[in-house]
């Protein structure tokens, strides 16, 4: 009876297998037809489908690449994307990190009620601010500029930054800290010595959540970003009200635009599933 039950629990552990293996190749097939129609040339994709170059590799050709980096609109707004997304992320980090910290473990008046008004924010959609923070960007000279796109993507990201390292460094046993304060740690001591070191897996997940928003952000961007130099989401879009069904520039473009968010997501994989899985556990 147990042989039967063994052998019937590996037929469905197999099974099970062979669909999670089927759907993630369901799931990677729109990135497999990006990635092949960045190497064929306008003809090619004009006589028919992507999947026609897996029967004839020759077709591939990196011409477009070669054309897409010569063109200096593209470059240039891959260049603006970094100036945008790593200000962002980090300022994110850093200060979530501090505000986080203090809404843990230190004793102020309205802590509670400030915290509730930061859980509230999180509520508040994007389109919401986008007039009045225009007028006030216009006001102050950051309308059209790489800071006003860093300071709106920090302030709509510090929310959620807050709200989840504070639950998490909450999680930190006192008595830890309790020791490092006996030991005569101050309390930027004690945040830098003890409590980042215990909060990296879920600082490397909010790092990794907020990199990609503010990546593949489109909306802030079309309507803050310098026109001149925008970010590489706006870029891609100008080229199609530009050119039309001009698939040798986006579909490479597009690629290169996706490439640095995996880059980004699996250099910090390990710390991504550590963080998930500790706040799962806690």
């Amino acid at each position: 009876m147990n042989t039967v039950r063994g052998w019937a629990a590996r037929a469905g552990g197999g099974v099970l297998r062979i669909f999670l293996v089927l759907a993630a190749l369901f799931w990677l097939l729109p990135t497999l037809g990006l990635l092949i129609s960045s190497f064929l040339s306008p003809t090619e994709l004009n006589e028919g489908g992507w999947w026609r170059a897996l029967t004839a590799p020759s077709k591939l050709t990196a011409e477009n690449y070669e054309r897409l980096l010569a063109n200096d609109t593209i470059t240039g707004s891959l260049l603006s994307t970094v100036a945008i997304a790593v200000p962002a992320t980090l300022l994110v980090l850093v200060l979530g990190s501090l505000a986080g910290y203090a809404f843990a473990w230190l004793e102020f008046p309205g802590r509670d009620w400030l915290f509730l008004i930061v859980v509230g924010l999180l509520v508040v959609p994007v389109q919401v601010a986008l007039i009045p923070v225009s007028e006030l960007f216009g006001t102050i000279g950051l309308f059209e500029t790489t800071a006003g796109v860093v300071l709106f993507h920090t302030a709509f990201g510090l929310p959620f930054a807050v709200f989840l390292l504070r639950n998490f460094f909450a999680q930190i046993p006192r008595e830890l800290l309790e020791a490092a304060r006996l030991d005569g740690a101050g309390e930027l001591r004690l945040f830098a010595r003890v409590v980042l070191p215990l909060g990296g897996p879920a600082i490397a997940s909010l790092g990794i959540f907020q990199f990609l928003w503010v990546w593949n952000d489109m909306l802030v961007a079309l309507v803050f970003a310098d026109s001149a130099n925008p970010p590489i989401t706006v870029a891609l879009q100008q080229q199609v009200r530009q050119f039309g069904n001009n698939i040798d520039v986006l579909a490479p473009g597009a690629f290169l635009s996706m490439v640095v968010p995996l880059v980004v997501f699996f250099a910090f994989q390990r710390q991504f599933v550590s963080g998930v899985m500790a706040g799962a556990i806690k």
